[in-house]
């Protein structure tokens, strides 16, 4: 038998996939509701680098499900697209002086032909771009529905400006006080922007994630995201006037021992309650603290500062005094931007009352009595010092002082989050324009929708103006237009949405994407959504994941969507590292093409070697040496085929219940996405039947079903020299004998210092005194401890015996 031959192999079933569209999908009614299943990867931004190692591990995840499924009578929609706006490629724009859509779709096509090479069974009929008009155009139209519902407005708010990239960024695109892609320092900035109400949906985007299938760790980001807490809302009157300033805070039981109150230095009331002798003092802390990141503000190590404003607040439960302060560690965009100050129970008011000599009166204790105050006491406790509430434990407070407040009219019962208003303009070129003009007559406008696709026009400089304004701005024979309400002269709207914008529903657009009468067929939508399978990276855990369900439950409200979720089952693939234990980056000099891999190994082999790298969900170093063994195994069932394979070769009863004890382990294991285990029990099975002098045909073509998930190219190519006709895919999944794999016989493995040498199949509960003979008379184990002295022997019962030698 020839040579296995994976470059012509590969080549030629690639060609045959797509000539014979094997992996086109329909919405099959013959299908029943129960065997739909849509599976879908996180669709990559096309950067110029192309795909990294660290892609297909996600995206041959998903194809391994997918073949599994579909072989198992699953109708399954897996389709590929690409997250195509963005700022990479507009800064590669003005540095190069190329159109940002010439450098993307040139991407894509790199993409394309990489993603293909893997032979990953995705459906190209339903390709999509979000930079594309025909796709933005329903971007576009979503957008209308959110601004004609209220939950799309313009606001001048202090914002997150990046000073390289020249724009604005929602909070979840600062890290550390920088920006997640250029990592400059941000600074503030107050622009008018358009902002997006999810705080509406707060309450539901934190109680629907109980019908969710992800990690808990992922629902926990996005629970500590959304940041629900309870408490109470509590009125403060400034002394000598009518003014009312409203604090929410978790703990009203700790009211008595309010000693000063701080407001943000962005808060309404500053300037009107300021007196004159504090003016000045005042406004020059405004102009420092308000080009501060709101990280910057709150880090807990920061030296507190802060300034007098020379007025006074009476804390509504004794009528005492207390001196109003401004500081940048409170914040306008959290609560109501206002705190009263409980020096004795809150570790950064205990600094500032520390710093500048303010008082500090103990009203909680863990005993009920008082004692020195060294730092903040936090932990709940007994009150003290709290009038009539004294002697009452914190819990039980909480409830008897809101109710106190509300009966005397000066507090409520408040809920609170810290989730703010996602902040949706960006002062750049290459992103979807905003459907908005501005009249002079009629204010903010619409487009009508008949109108649609606001495509961008060109331009000649996309360099931003770092003004506020876009590149678009510059353009006056686009800006300048007609309004659609009173035919008066109106601009457009200059800013553009961000790239989360196209990823918040592209989805959907998958299940109907050539459609050019609405985002996606109702009939289309009922049959595939929701998501049942969806893969990616931990890192858009708060991003793109909340982004996305904000827009689905406003699309399920509209009557757009037919589920309150978007996505049902998540798991997210681990990093693939340096073979350092590093994380690849061109800096580290440690990137690993997988252009090069496939080029040396084929695809077969890389993708079954970042399945057997380890679990799924973990980070998992590159080890170059390792992934011999994964081709080594692929050419040893190609050898298998050297062998005569025959109908009427008996098999044995040791090797059936082997075959049957695969399928059962292959199959759970697929179905948990457990890819790694899965391939070594593939592995021991063919070292059984590679002992056998002749195969059964029938015993091949399940071993061939079976690894076709994991190796399409291979198992495609001995399909066919079984003579069978393809595809492996439209072949039924093997099942299992459930009176074959209940035995006495189990696959136990012997190592020699640590190093797998051999696995046998023994009878289960053999002593270790017999497990530990098994192993020495073993021809494969003879060869590593020939000449050696064995120094210790390690039996774990049932399932290995590993010899130490030296």
């Amino acid at each position: 038998m020839e040579e296995y031959n994976f470059k012509v192999i590969e080549k030629k079933w690639r060609e045959f996939w797509d000539k014979n569209k094997t992996f086109k999908v329909t919405e099959d009614l013959s299908f029943p509701e129960e065997k739909r299943i849509y599976v879908l990867d996180m669709f990559p931004y096309p950067s110029g680098n192309g795909l990294h190692v660290g892609h297909p591990e996600g995206y041959t995840a998903t194809d391994i499900f997918t073949r599994f499924k579909r072989m198992n009578g699953f109708n399954v929609l897996h389709p590929m697209g690409f997250d195509a706006f963005g700022l990479p490629a507009e800064n590669y724009a003005i540095q190069t002086g190329t159109h940002p859509a010439d450098t993307t779709y040139k991407n894509i096509e790199k993409f394309r032909e990489q993603i293909k090479s893997f032979g990953f069974c995705y459906d190209w009929d339903r390709e999509l771009a979000t930079c594309d008009a025909d796709y933005y155009k329903w971007t576009q139209w979503i957008f209308l529905q959110l601004f004609k519902k209220g939950l799309a407005y313009e606001d001048n708010v202090p914002i997150n400006w990046c000073p390289k990239c020249l724009t604005g960024l929602a909070n979840e695109e600062v890290k550390d006080g920088k920006c997640d892609r250029c990592d400059s320092l941000i600074e503030r900035k107050k622009i008018k922007q358009w902002m997006l109400k999810i705080t509406a949906y707060a309450e539901r985007l934190l109680d629907d994630l109980k019908l969710l299938d992800w990690n808990d760790s992922i629902k926990l980001m996005q629970v500590n995201w959304i940041g629900k807490s309870e408490g109470a809302e509590v009125d403060f009157t400034v002394e000598g006037t009518k003014n009312i300033i409203k604090v929410y805070t978790t703990r009203p039981d700790t009211l008595f021992g309010a000693t000063y109150m701080v407001l943000a230095p962005e808060h309404p009331l500053v300037e009107e309650i300021t007196t004159q002798e504090k003016r000045n003092e005042v406004r020059k802390y405004i102009d420092k603290a308000v080009n501060e990141s709101d990280l910057q503000r709150t880090e807990l190590n920061k030296e507190k500062t802060g300034v007098f404003t020379g007025a006074y607040a009476i804390n509504p439960v004794n009528n005492v005094k207390i001196p109003i302060w401004i500081s940048d560690y409170v914040l306008i965009s959290y609560g109501t931007g206002a705190i009263m100050a409980v020096p004795a129970h809150d570790t950064r008011d205990f600094e500032f009352a520390t710093k500048f000599k303010l008082p500090i009166i103990q009203v909680v204790s863990k005993d009920g009595k008082k004692y020195e105050m060294k730092e903040a006491e936090i932990e709940d406790g007994i009150a003290i010092n709290s009038g009539q509430f004294d002697g009452l434990k914190t819990a039980e407070f909480k409830n008897k002082i809101t109710q106190w407040l509300e009966n005397q009219g000066k507090g409520k019962k408040a809920i609170n989050y810290k989730l703010r208003d996602w902040v949706f303009s960006r002062q750049r070129y290459w992103g979807e324009p905003f459907p908005i003009v501005h009249c002079e007559k009629c204010g903010v406008v619409a487009l009508d929708e008949k109108a649609l696709p606001l495509t961008l026009p060109e331009v000649e400089s996309y360099k931003p103006t770092g003004t506020g304004d876009s590149p678009l701005a510059l353009i006056t024979d686009w800006v300048n237009t007609v309004c659609p309400k009173c035919n008066g002269k109106a601009k457009r709207e200059t800013n553009t949405m961000p790239q989360w914008a196209g990823s918040c529903w592209y989805y959907i657009r998958f299940t109907d994407s050539k459609n050019d009468r609405a985002l996606a067929d109702n009939k289309n939508i009922e049959y595939w959504l929701p998501v049942d399978l969806y893969v990616g990276g931990a890192e858009h855990a708060v991003l793109h994941l909340l982004y996305a369900r904000f827009w689905h439950k406003f699309l399920y409200d509209i009557g757009v969507v037919n589920t309150v979720e978007p996505f049902m089952k998540l798991r997210n693939q681990g990093m693939i590292l340096g073979e350092n234990g590093e994380k690849m980056s061109k800096s580290r000099g440690n990137v690993i093409n997988p252009d090069d891999v496939i080029d040396e190994h084929g695809a077969d082999t890389l993708r079954m070697y970042e399945m057997f790298l380890g679990p799924l969900a973990v980070d998992k170093p590159w080890n170059t040496q390792s992934i011999y063994g994964v081709r080594r195994f692929l050419e040893k069932v190609w050898r298998l085929f050297e062998k005569p394979i025959e109908e009427r070769v008996e098999i044995s009863d040791e090797n059936d219940k082997l075959l049957h004890k695969t399928i059962k382990i292959v199959t759970e294991k697929i179905d948990n996405l457990e890819f790694n285990t899965a391939i070594s029990q593939l592995m021991i099975l063919v070292n059984s039947m590679q002992k056998e002098e002749k195969i059964n045909i029938d015993s091949m073509k399940t071993l061939v079903k079976l690894l076709h998930p994991f190796a399409p190219f291979i198992t495609e190519e001995l399909w066919e020299k079984l003579k069978q006709k393809p595809s492996v895919l439209f072949e039924k999944w093997p099942v299992f004998d459930p009176s074959k794999i209940i035995d006495d016989s189990l696959t136990i493995v012997f190592s020699v210092n640590g190093k797998l040498r051999d696995t046998v199949i023994l009878t289960k509960g053999l002593s270790d005194e017999e497990l530990i003979n098994h192993a020495l008379n073993n021809e494969k184990v003879i060869k590593h401890i020939e000449g050696k002295t064995i120094v210790k022997k390690i039996v774990v019962k049932d399932k290995l015996v590993n010899l130490v030698v030296k």
